[in-house]
């Protein structure tokens, strides 16, 4: 297909910027029925920019420096889990993958709470006062947050008991209270807790001589009023250990297969802490339990490592880690029912805020829910697809020496929808091909199952290669994961790099030196997602197999950069934070308005996560005026505000949410025809320019080239399915609904019919 939305059409402009905001709702209508009924234009034929206007027709002037032209950050960040739970909504979703999408509301909501939230609480707490990009203080950001987030909350709430949970009984699939068990269920989860449950509780006291106990991040807890045998009441709290499943099987295949291989249709769970307050006189005999509520609690993970007064940060990073574990409470979560006094008790011993208690229904964790998309109920899931091979891969093509075929040609993959298995094997290759003497390679987040780098280990330990790996110890979360693997790297004679001082190595990349007669060749992986095979199942991105002379020179500057001591300024092809990234990106973007100005076709077209950096949308604002069409496909975060008339009515924002998670970053540029596409590591967002060592390599291929223009890009673009439309508001609507389109697209159904027949 060589279809591409053009850019959209506003109404009459108005005169000042507070006129603007007051108009940004009322042209949500013209908005939609522009964009919906607005031809395909192919993206070689797009029409001439409208770059001269009326003489007598005056401009608006806008003060690019007006926070009401921007987004609120962590709103934003808000908006895509709202777009997140519509796909637990969707009913074109099979069910327990609807299920899965709202664990998946719970999971981010909790890690957005620890970062986001834990962070803007420390600013308060501490009275700093840092304005976020729209003009709003910690305090403000924090009271709209939660405003916006306990709605999020109770919304994702009503869809699992009034929606998901009637379905999933209904389809066998049954998740009972404690007190719908029948006498055989209630035997049965007798029997577990004994078995399973109570040897591994441990209750806690709370008197003058047991202190009020440590309450662990994330972790459920009951809270529990207890009266002794004098008639004294009190305060106990019993942690659920996070070894218990939140969901109890109440049959051993419940979730699972049988012992004889078949596959059970109904399948029955009972909620945990309901078991064991149903059984609490077990662990507190002679006493009288009065009364038992859950609450949930999240900690500040928004650690800050001071690096610079670090001796060793292998070591920094581990006390961190176990320092994130007593962050202060910012977030507690209780059930109705639970009486004031119970709560009163909490917030005292846990020194928190009264305002940081969200009041909500069972399940209070939703990511506890995960467990339930795993049930082998194949029948209520996606179904399973086999990933392709490039042609380059096939067997007919392939004479076996992955090397020999990259030399031949670069190699794009586009996952899942193609096998990550040629990444694995390029390590692997590397770690036993004789003449290979050096691989150099970028780990950010790979898992805890890593065959790629259990290749790197394999490749010191059995062939004795050079090794050199930058191990990011500072990814978020994954932490402890990368620790355990650099130490295991050292103790096989791996050089390992922790990073930069003052900055994350969020690059992808690993570099293969091999001897080839007299000469030696640099072989590239280079890509937009992590190694780890994994995500790489889930998650939408591209890697580029590579021989490239100039790339190679470029990559052995940057493992030197990242190794040892260099002040390069200039790299040949790769644009690299924080050293020409945002220069070489600023450039390319002044160079379409430059020729939008002299009237010759100019277009940009950028998919990453998000964009929040301040001086990057000011210059898509200029591009905008300038008559540049432009169309940005953002999962994530966006704080740039589309189709403000005279500011950014040239500019159309969409997100799509589906079955993988969209991660790969393109930005192509039109360029007069000359087109230029790069793809890499680095999101528009200030922390990515300055404060990360990032890469974007450049496509210079013109069938790769003429294949994410005509095949890729305008897929994107003309999604009807799973795309959503930014408003200038923030908000999102849906493009069309189903009911009004012949052949509605969802471009991920797309690419994956486009790879039948293309396995191996």
């Amino acid at each position: 297909m060589r279809q591409a939305l053009s850019g959209p059409r506003w109404p009459q402009k108005v005169n000042n910027t507070s006129a603007v905001m007051e108009t940004l709702m009322t042209t949500e209508t013209t908005l939609t029925e522009t964009l919906v009924t607005a031809p395909p234009i192919p993206l070689e034929k797009a029409p001439m920019p409208e770059n001269s206007r009326p003489k007598e027709q005056a401009k608006t002037v806008f003060d690019l420096k007006d926070p009401n032209l921007y987004i609120n950050r962590e709103l934003s960040q808000l908006e895509v889990f709202r777009r997140v739970l519509e796909e637990a909504q969707d009913e074109s979703h099979p069910l327990l993958e609807r299920v899965k999408f709202l664990a998946i509301v719970g999971s981010i909501m909790d890690e957005f709470f620890m970062v986001r939230v834990g962070g803007l609480k420390l600013q308060a707490d501490t009275g700093v006062v840092d304005l976020s990009i729209d003009g709003l203080t910690p305090a403000e950001q924090l009271a709209s947050i939660r405003k916006l987030s306990l709605s999020l909350m109770q919304t994702a709430r009503t869809c699992w008991h009034k929606d998901l949970h009637p379905r999933l009984k209904k389809a066998g699939v049954h998740i009972l209270n404690y007190d719908e068990l029948n006498a055989k269920q209630t035997q049965q989860v007798q029997d577990y807790f004994e078995e399973m449950i109570f040897p591994a509780l441990t209750p806690l006291a709370v008197d003058p001589g047991h202190p009020f106990p440590h309450i662990s991040n994330l972790s459920q807890n009951l809270a529990i009023m207890i009266r002794d045998q004098a008639g004294e009441e009190r305060f106990a709290r019993l942690k659920v250990p996070n070894s218990l499943p939140r969901l109890v099987p109440l049959k051993r295949s419940s979730g699972s297969v049988r012992a004889d291989g078949t596959v059970p249709h109904n399948h029955y769970f009972v909620w945990v802490h309901q078991v064991i307050s149903a059984n609490l006189h077990r662990l507190f005999p002679g006493m009288e339990i009065i009364e038992a509520h859950p609450f949930r609690v999240i900690r500040n993970a928004d650690m800050v490592i001071q690096e610079l007064e670090a001796d060793d940060l292998l070591e920094a990073m581990s006390a961190s880690v176990r320092d994130r574990r007593f962050g202060s409470v910012i977030y507690m979560a209780v059930q109705s029912e639970m009486p004031p006094r119970l709560k009163e008790i909490l917030i005292e011993n846990l020194e928190m805020d009264a305002r940081d208690i969200y009041v909500l229904d069972n399940p209070l964790g939703l990511g506890s829910l995960m467990s339930l998309a795993q049930i082998d109920r194949y029948d209520l899931r996606d179904q399973p697809f086999q990933p392709a091979l490039p042609l380059q891969l096939r067997s007919e093509y392939y004479d076996g020496n992955l090397f020999n075929a990259i030399k031949r040609e670069n190699i794009l993959l586009h996952h899942p929808y193609d096998s990550f298995d040629p990444v694995v094997d390029f390590i692997k290759s590397a770690a036993r091909d004789p003449n290979v003497v050096a691989i150099k390679q970028t780990l950010y987040r790979v898992g805890r199952n890593a065959p790629v780098v259990n290749a790197l280990l394999e490749a010191r330990r059995e062939y004795g290669k050079e090794v050199a790996v930058l191990v990011e110890l500072k990814a978020r979360f994954d932490e402890e994961s990368n620790i355990s693997w650099a130490k295991a790297l050292e103790r096989e004679g791996v050089h390992v790099i922790y990073g930069l001082l003052g900055l994350k190595t969020h690059s992808k990349i690993a570099l293969v030196v091999r001897r080839e007669g007299d000469t030696m060749r640099r072989y590239l992986h280079l890509g937009t997602g992590n190694y780890n095979v994994v995500t790489a199942t889930i998650y939408e991105d591209f890697g580029l197999f590579t021989a490239d002379e100039a790339l190679g020179a470029d990559a052995s500057d940057l493992f030197n950069y990242l190794t040892g001591y260099s002040a390069k300024t200039d790299y040949r092809k790769m644009l690299v934070a924080p050293i020409n990234l945002r220069s070489r990106m600023t450039a390319l973007i002044q160079r379409e308005i430059d020729l939008a100005k002299q009237g010759k076709p100019a277009r940009l077209i950028f998919k990453m996560n998000s964009i929040v950096d301040k001086p990057m949308i000011r210059l898509l604002y200029e591009a905008s005026q300038a008559g540049v069409k432009i169309d940005l496909v953002i999962r994530g975060i966006c704080s740039l505000r589309p189709g403000i008339p005279g500011l950014s009515d040239n500019i159309r924002i969409t997100s799509i949410i589906g079955r993988f998670l969209e991660h790969s970053r393109i930005y192509y540029f039109q360029n007069d025809g000359n087109e230029e596409v790069y793809m890499g590591s680095a999101d528009l967002m200030t922390r990515n320019l300055d404060r990360r060592v990032e890469i974007l390599f450049p496509i210079e291929n013109t069938q790769m080239i003429n294949h994410i223009r005509d095949d890729i890009l305008p897929m994107y673009l003309a999604d009807t399915r799973k795309a959503r439309l930014m408003l200038p508001d923030g908000k999102y609507i849906r493009l069309q609904s189903d009911a009004n389109v012949k052949e509605a697209i969802n471009v991920q159904e797309w690419f994956l019919k486009s790879r039948q027949g293309q396995t191996r």
